[in-house]
C-alpha cells in the first residue's frame, strides 16, 4: 500500500482514484522537465515516471489503478490509430506512393520476419510469441525522427524519403500485428492449430475494418459543416470511442477499424483541422496510457526467464531483439531503397533513422499482452517496455548521424548560406563582408514566425465560446432564431 494512503483515514476508492490520477500526470510532467534537458522524448519521461512510481521502486500508487485502467490501451491506440488514417490521402499516395510503400513494406517485413526467425530458431522460444514480437518489431516512432529533422533544418530527398516511410510505416505495422495476432492465437489455442481459429478471427477484423470506413462517413455527417469547435470535438470523441466499445465487445483489436476511420474522413473531407483538435485533447490520455505502462513494468522479471515462453532470460531475449530489430531495419531499408532505384547515400543510411520505437509498439504489446495473456502476455510488455527505453535513448543520435552522413544538412557556414566571393565589380570580398550577408541570407530564409496549429485550434475554441457566452442573442439571430 502506498505510503500516503495511511495519511488518510478510511480512503474512499473515488478518493483513491482521483489522488493517484492526479500524482500519474503530475509525476509525468515533471519527468519530461528532465528528458527535456536530455533532449529525449515525452515517451521515456512517462515511462520512466511510471516505473519510478511503480512498486519495484517508490510505491507511490495502489496495484487497482493498474487493473481498474485496463480500457487505457484500446482508447490510446484509438487516437494514435486514427491519427495515423491521416497520412494515407489517395492524391498523396498517387504522385510518389509505389517506391515508398516498397520501402516501407521491405524495412518492416524484413525486421519482422528476421526477429521471428532469431527468436523461435536460435533462442527456441514459444511459436506464438515469437510470431507477436516479430509483428511488433516492425512498429517506428518518427517523433525523434522528426524532431531532429526540424532541429538541423535538414532538406532534400532523402528527408522526403523519410518523412515519407515514417507515416506509412504504421501503417503497415498495424496491419503485420493484426495478422499475426490471429495467428499466434489460434497456434495457441487448447484445440490446436486449426485453420478456422486464423480466419474466424481475421474475418472479423476485415467486417470491423469496413465498419471503420462506415464510421469515418458517419463522422463526416455528424460533424458537417456548421458545428461549433466544441461539438467537433464531443461528437468525434463519441464516434471513437463508440467503435472501441463494439470491438470490445467481439474481442477484436480497434486498431485497423480506427486507422481506416481517419482515412475515410480525411480523403471525403480533406478536414485536416480535426486531426489538430484530437492531437490536442489526445496527450493527457496518452500521459496515463504510458505512465500506466511503466506501472505494469517488471524489473525483476528481466533477470528471470518464464516457462511459458522459453528457457531463455527474458533480458537475452530483450538485448537479442534490439539488435536484431536494428540489423533488420537497415537490411531492409537498404533493399527496399535499391528496388525503388534510390541514390547510395539514401539506400545507406535510411535504415539508421528507423530505430526509434516507443508508443505504437508499446500499445500493440498491451493489447498482444491481453491476446496472449498470462506469463506470455507479462513477458511481451516487458521486453517492448524496455526496449524501448533503449530505442528512445539512441533514436535521436542515430537520426541526426544519418541526416549528416546522407548530407542532408551541414554545420558549416558556407554550405548553409553560400554568396559570392566577389562583389559586382570583381572585387573579392573580405571575411567580414562575407559573414554578414550570410548572416543576412539565413534570417531572409527564416519562416515567420506563427502560432501552431495546436494554439489556433485552441484559440479559436476559447473566442468561439466567449462569442456564444456574452452575445447568445447575436449568435441566435444569425440563425434565425430571433
Amino acid at each position: 500500500m502506498p505510503v500516503w494512503m495511511n495519511w488518510i483515514d478510511n480512503p474512499s476508492p473515488v478518493a483513491v482514484t482521483i489522488i493517484s490520477v492526479a500524482l500519474m500526470l503530475a509525476i509525468g510532467f515533471l519527468m519530461t522537465r528532465i528528458t527535456k534537458v536530455l533532449r529525449l522524448p515525452n515517451v521515456t519521461a512517462y515511462i520512466v515516471g511510471g516505473i519510478l512510481a511503480g512498486p519495484f521502486c517508490l510505491n507511490l500508487l495502489p496495484a487497482s489503478i493498474v487493473e481498474g485502467t485496463s480500457f487505457l490501451p484500446d482508447i490510446a491506440l484509438a487516437f494514435i490509430a486514427f491519427s495515423t488514417g491521416e497520412f494515407f490521402r489517395f492524391s498523396a499516395l498517387k504522385k510518389n506512393g509505389g517506391k515508398v510503400m516498397i520501402i516501407t513494406v521491405m524495412e518492416s517485413c524484413c525486421a519482422a520476419v528476421l526477429v521471428f526467425l532469431v527468436c523461435w530458431l536460435m533462442l527456441g522460444l514459444n511459436l506464438a510469441f515469437s510470431i507477436v514480437l516479430g509483428a511488433l518489431a516492425t512498429a517506428t516512432a518518427p517523433a525523434s525522427t522528426i524532431m531532429t529533422i526540424r532541429q538541423t533544418g535538414a532538406k532534400g530527398d532523402f528527408v522526403e524519403t523519410l518523412l515519407q516511410v515514417v507515416a506509412l510505416d504504421d501503417v503497415v505495422g498495424l496491419v503485420l500485428y493484426s495478422i499475426a495476432v490471429s495467428i499466434a492465437t489460434a497456434v495457441f489455442s487448447s484445440s490446436g492449430f486449426r485453420i478456422e481459429n486464423v480466419l474466424l478471427p481475421l474475418g472479423k477484423t476485415i467486417l470491423l475494418l469496413a465498419l471503420g470506413g462506415g464510421f469515418g462517413l458517419l463522422l463526416k455527417w455528424l460533424v458537417g459543416t456548421r458545428r461549433s469547435t466544441d461539438n467537433r470535438l464531443i461528437i468525434a470523441i463519441a464516434v471513437l470511442f463508440s467503435y472501441c466499445g463494439l470491438c470490445a465487445v467481439v474481442d477484436v483489436s480497434p486498431l485497423l477499424g480506427c486507422m481506416t476511420m481517419g482515412m475515410v474522413y480525411i480523403n471525403t473531407t480533406d478536414d485536416e483541422r480535426m486531426f489538430r483538435q484530437l492531437n490536442y485533447f489526445s496527450p493527457p490520455i496518452l500521459l496515463l496510457f504510458f505512465f500506466r505502462s511503466g506501472l505494469a513494468f517488471d524489473l525483476g522479471s528481466l533477470v528471470g526467464n518464464t516457462g511459458a515462453i522459453g528457457t531463455v532470460p527474458l533480458l537475452v531475449v530483450g538485448v537479442v531483439y534490439f539488435l536484431v530489430r536494428i540489423l533488420g531495419k537497415y537490411i531492409g531499408a537498404w533493399s527496399g531503397c535499391r528496388m525503388a532505384g534510390k541514390s547510395a547515400k539514401v539506400r545507406n543510411y535510411l535504415g539508421l533513422a528507423l530505430i526509434p520505437q516507443a508508443g505504437v509498439a508499446i500499445g500493440l504489446a498491451a493489447l498482444g499482452a491481453r491476446a496472449l495473456g498470462g506469463e506470455m502476455g507479462h513477458a511481451l510488455e516487458t521486453i517492448i517496455l524496455s526496449s524501448s527505453v533503449l530505442y528512445e535513448l539512441i533514436g535521436p543520435a542515430s537520426a541526426k548521424l544519418s541526416l549528416y552522413l546522407s548530407g542532408s544538412y551541414s554545420n558549416k557556414l558556407e554550405t548553409v548560406a553560400p554568396v559570392p566571393a566577389e562583389d559586382e565589380e570583381g572585387r573579392k570580398k573580405s571575411e567580414v563582408e562575407l559573414l554578414i550577408e550570410r548572416i543576412q541570407k539565413i534570417q531572409s530564409e527564416l519562416p515567420v514566425h506563427t502560432e501552431s496549429e495546436n494554439e489556433r485550434v485552441f484559440t479559436e475554441a476559447a473566442e468561439e465560446y466567449y462569442r456564444e457566452q456574452h452575445y447568445p442573442l447575436r449568435r441566435n439571430s444569425r440563425r434565425g432564431l430571433f
